[in-house]
């Protein structure tokens, strides 16, 4: 697919914040087709990789852009306020190729191409049997966002020798291409149906010695960006999805109550208390939420920049912040839709999908609001539980 003539001209200098402002007719052109068909537009995709926006987390020598967290969010925000399932698939290929490519120490022509989107999946483990030169890898992957889009597939793995799993040995990421794998048509949902999150099926595929890769945890790096506690770097990125969403949800609401007068009803929606309180507990909730979230993510960048250790307690508030946002990014939008009416349920009008999509992102694991119990348990001195806190500390 070739980009027009305005976005194969983006000028390379400017940010990537100025990058989604001019792509963001592309964006919207395609936000029906995505919802239609059920996975990102390929026109959409590849702009996105050719202004290098899904390499924004990694580190100039793994061929990413080394953007700092607090924009990271603000481009997946910016994204998400035109389109959820776009943002989506953007928010997962920058957290992919920001966690993985650091890793293609031994197969790095994989990613030399900043055209190539990596794809993958942390939701399932596969199996990669040792044979001579390299493995045997089966399995099958849920959750894979952006599977249409890629160029390759990081698969989690465990290595089995002689029909054995070896308990010591960590898991791996398989790195394997189109050719070699299956996607599933699994991904039937009504909220971000867009975002393509299909399964993936390996069935004894051979994949050499230097394509089975260490995760991050695995290795240090000089590079902050490659330094974060796992837990913060996995959670942060997905509010992100949530502010752009409410962001338009509330303004999507202001329009509506500009012009609209309810059935049985001479006064009209603007003129409503209901419909004051709503957009004010709303806009507060969003704003409240957003702005402790980057302002701990600019002190947690700040920490990690310095070297100096990022505390329990600090990652509990952080999880709690980042839980309680996308849970206050649902709320507000549940607040306007109520106060909208039948408008809201309407095919076609942003409110109805931003419903549906909103809710999503508060069901993923990073994010639910499970953690924020969670987080209370660490603040009181009992150890965490939930696999954010428990499992990915610093």
């Amino acid at each position: 697919m070739e980009l027009t003539d305005s976005e194969s001209d983006i000028p390379t200098a400017i940010d990537p914040l100025q990058r989604i402002v001019l792509l963001q007719p592309l964006i919207q052109q395609y936000a029906d087709v995505n919802e239609a068909q059920r996975h990102l537009a390929p026109q959409v995709a590849q702009a996105f990789a050719k202004q290098g926006l899904y390499r924004i987390a990694a580190p100039l020598e793994s061929f990413g852009g080394a953007i700092d967290p607090v924009t990271q969010v603000k481009v997946i925000e910016a994204v998400a306020s035109i389109d959820g399932s776009a943002s989506w698939n953007l928010m997962v290929g920058i957290e992919a190729f920001g966690l993985i490519a650091p890793a293609f120490e031994h197969c790095r022509d994989l990613i030399a191409d900043a055209d190539v989107v990596l794809s993958s999946s942390s939701a399932a483990v596969g199996r990669a049997e040792k044979v001579d030169g390299g493995y045997r890898v089966s399995g099958q992957w849920p959750f894979c966002s952006g599977i249409h889009n890629a160029g390759i597939f990081g698969a989690t793995v465990k290595v089995w020798q002689n029909g054995e799993m070896l308990p010591e040995a960590p898991k791996r990421y398989a790195i394997v291409t189109p050719s070699q794998y299956e996607i599933l048509d699994t991904w039937h949902t009504s909220g971000l149906c867009g975002s393509g999150s299909h399964d993936v099926v390996i069935d004894d595929v051979f994949v050499p010695e230097e394509r089975l890769i260490q995760p991050l945890s695995e290795f240090r790096h000089e590079s902050p960006l490659l330094n974060f506690p796992l837990g913060i770097r996995i959670a942060y990125n997905k509010v992100g999805v949530a502010w752009g969403l409410a962001r338009t949800g509330i303004d999507a609401f202001v329009d509506i109550a500009e012009g609209k007068i309810p059935r049985f009803s001479s006064r009209g929606l603007k003129q409503r208390p209901r419909a004051h309180r709503a957009v004010a507990e709303a806009e507060v909730r969003l704003r409240a939420g957003r702005a402790l979230v980057l302002e701990l993510l600019e002190e947690i960048w700040a920490t990690v920049q310095a070297r100096d250790h990022i505390t329990s307690k600090e990652r509990a508030i952080f999880q709690l912040a980042c839980s309680d946002t996308v849970r206050g990014s649902i709320e507000a939008i549940n607040l306007v839709a109520e106060a909208a009416g039948t408008t809201a349920n309407q095919k076609g009008h942003p409110l109805e999908r931003i419903v549906r999509d909103v809710r999503v992102v508060g069901q993923h694991t990073t994010v639910a609001p499970h953690h924020i119990e969670d987080a209370g348990r660490l603040l009181l001195g009992l150890p965490a539980q939930e696999m954010m806190l428990a499992g990915m500390g610093g």
